[in-house]
């Protein structure tokens, strides 16, 4: 399939059609997303708990992301894919934003990079990054790289005046140039009214059936993490008890001496080959 672009999507919207996105953190698990014929593919920051057995997002490097990224690019090279910049990869100023966002570009070939917050400073992160030539997805709402100051892992805008605020920050985040926001963890209603007042792609994540498509961590989907289940997840199967199921079963085959077979799992010689061998080993 081709690769979609900024103006696929935007069309995507004009006809109704819904977007969707999946995160993939390696080469294999890219590469079935890509084959499911899923739009958009984010490699988040998220592997610093799905790949890496970190408790937060915090630890990531941008060697991480660029490495994830990479992987990722090789498994789907006809998906569309976002690279997050990790935290304090773009905190700082203007022009570490434009290097790092540049090297998920350069070293790892993402077609978009994807950054948390509505500030003014994020703001202004936004511009420098658009202006370098590169596509920024703006995220706001739950965003996991400021648990410290919205107080934790929970949803956000559930009163009216800090609703009021995610959608000014919305608007301000795609005045700075952003090509599409993910909004994550707020009411239906909240998700509901930004993508209405909004110009480009508003994509979910726990942020109800309004955005023009949903974004969903593919390890919570399918059973593989289960450390802690958000909301918004529709589990679609249990991967994670198949592979466990899978692993005792063999390691119950080893033990018993039921595998390998060598009927089945092993090479053979041919029975002259066998013949000579044998005798060498007499001697």
């Amino acid at each position: 399939m081709a690769k979609k672009t900024i103006n696929d999507f935007a069309k995507m919207i004009e006809n109704g059609e819904k977007i969707t996105y999946l995160t993939a953190y390696d080469y294999l698990t890219a590469k079935m997303v890509e084959k499911a014929g899923i739009d958009m593919i984010l490699v988040g920051d998220s592997l610093g708990m799905v790949c890496l057995g970190y408790d937060t997002t915090f630890p990531v490097t941008m060697d991480d992301m660029v490495r994830h990224c990479q992987a990722v690019r090789r498994g789907a090279p006809n998906t569309f894919i976002v690279g997050d910049m990790p935290y304090m990869s773009y905190q700082k100023s203007d022009e570490d934003a434009v290097a790092n966002a540049g090297r998920l570009v350069k070293e790892a070939l993402v077609d978009a990079i994807k950054l948390e917050g509505g500030g003014e400073a994020i703001a202004s992160r936004i511009r420098a990054i658009q202006q370098a030539g590169i596509l920024v997805m703006g995220h706001i709402g739950l965003t996991p790289q400021l648990m410290g100051q919205i107080g934790g892992y929970k949803a956000q805008g559930r009163s009216a005046s800090a609703a009021m605020k995610i959608v000014n920050e919305a608007k301000a985040v795609e005045q700075a140039g952003a090509f599409s926001i993910l909004i994550e963890g707020v009411p239906a209603v909240v998700g509901k009214a930004i993508t209405e007042r909004a110009g480009i792609p508003i994509l979910g994540i726990g942020g109800g059936s309004y955005t023009h498509g949903q974004l969903l961590i593919y390890a919570d989907m399918v059973g593989m993490y289960d450390n802690f289940t958000p909301k918004f997840v529709k589990k679609y199967a249990n991967v994670g008890e198949v592979l466990t199921a899978a692993f005792k079963q063999y390691r119950e085959d080893v033990v018993k001496g039921e595998f390998p077979d060598d009927a089945e799992h092993t090479y053979k010689m041919s029975e002259e080959a066998t013949k000579e061998f044998l005798l060498a080993l007499e001697k």
